[in-house]
């Protein structure tokens, strides 16, 4: 394992997480991760905004403030086709910034919660 870094090697992905605060304080709030052993990268999740699908289009008001290109996202499923699954990543700020957005499936949320699919 590498050793962690310092605050102070940390600071592209610091500094990236200060411009995103201050320029898309408008939008709601994704989970955060930044890392101590990769200190030029913020990870940005969001995880079922909520069941209606709306994940997907929080997803593009944040790919757009951050200046992504569209054809960069990629879409993938998981948990058994249950999780739709957008991610892109590029530069901001100085940093590497990968957006992540989760969104169970509209028909998967009905059979979990008792429903017919």
């Amino acid at each position: 394992m590498s050793e962690a870094l310092t605050l102070e090697e940390m600071a592209p992905a610091l500094r990236a997480l200060r411009f995103i605060a201050v320029e898309c304080a408008h939008l709601p709030a994704p989970f955060v991760h930044l890392s101590p052993v990769d200190g030029a990268r913020v990870e940005l999740s969001l995880h079922d905004v909520d069941l209606s699908g709306d994940t997907f289009n929080v997803f593009e008001m944040w790919r757009e403030a951050l200046g992504m290109a569209s054809g960069a996202v990629t879409f993938r499923v998981q948990a058994n086709g249950r999780t739709r699954v957008l991610r892109v990543t590029g530069p901001y700020g100085g940093a590497e910034v990968m957006l992540t957005a989760y969104a169970t499936d509209p028909a998967a949320a009905v059979t979990m919660a008792g429903g017919a699919a």
